[in-house]
């Protein structure tokens, strides 16, 4: 999007795992996403901010900050914000069902599109075997994922000196080990029958950042990515149909350099 386009209208936008204070957080991305776009409704999907990150070493810089201000802009004009933690901000779920400055704290949610479905949304990592009964697993691994992204800083920083593109050591790990691609396919099985064990017809998550939309069992999947590799959001328009903005992809050569997006000017 180029600076001087008018904002983009959705009925409702679906983000999750920005990860707010860590270095790997594209809070650049995410600005100029929230910059760019009016909705009526706002659902942030958990890790919004991590918690266990902050808890070992503060990082929160101006970008960051700008996240914050414009989420709360949108909900003094009017969009209707609701925030689902997940486990790695779950330090909000002791506030459920409160509200602060006019954002709701919810466990999760059932969204009503515009042509009538009904969708549950939810972090989902209580569909996590890992986080649930194995803790220093997960936090183990969220280290190692940490690692990774650090290593890929680094890797790329020299491709770039070569002419090379970007390319994701996190991802590329994740697709040769055969037991991440399966537990990537149960978590999406296990959240399907969720919906609809409950009679719903679909359901929208995070936690994995592995963005999707498709049908399991019979039921329609979305998972709307995350804020440190795909820069990825969940869009529905007014119709009630969704879409998946690959918001990487639409800024393509400033996110490959690691540099800031353009900022779109105001409609």
């Amino acid at each position: 999007m180029n600076g001087t386009e008018a904002k983009r209208r959705y009925r409702t936008v679906f983000l999750s795992d920005l990860h707010l204070g860590t270095r790997g957080c594209r809070a650049d991305f995410v600005a100029q996403f929230l910059r760019s776009v009016e909705c009526e409704r706002l659902y942030l999907v958990g890790d919004i901010v991590d918690g266990w990150r902050l808890r070992k070493s503060w990082y929160w810089d101006a970008e960051h900050d700008e996240v914050i201000r414009l989420v709360l802009r949108m909900a003094r004009a009017g969009t209707e914000v609701t925030y689902i933690p997940g486990n790695h901000d779950e330090m909000f779920r002791a506030w459920l069902g409160l509200e602060f400055a006019g954002i709701k704290l919810a466990k999760e949610a059932v969204h009503r599109t515009a042509d009538g479905r009904r969708l549950l949304v939810i972090h989902g990592d209580e569909f996590d075997s890992v986080v649930r009964y194995a803790k220093f697993i997960a936090h183990l691994g969220d280290w190692a994922y940490d690692a990774a992204l650090a290593a890929n800083r680094w890797f790329n920083a020299a491709r770039r000196r070569f002419g090379y593109p970007y390319w994701s050591l996190s991802q590329w790990l994740k697709r040769q080990v055969k037991g991440a691609v399966a537990a990537i396919d149960r978590f999406e099985v296990a959240l399907a029958q969720e919906a609809r064990r409950r009679g719903l017809d679909g359901v929208v998550c995070g936690h994995i950042h592995h963005a999707e939309m498709r049908e399991v069992q019979g039921v329609l999947y979305m998972n709307d990515g995350d804020w440190v590799e795909s820069c990825t959001a969940l869009v529905e328009h007014a119709d009630g149909r969704f879409e998946l903005v690959d918001w990487a992809r639409e800024n393509r050569l400033s996110f490959f350099r690691g540099e800031a997006p353009p900022v779109p000017q105001a409609a």
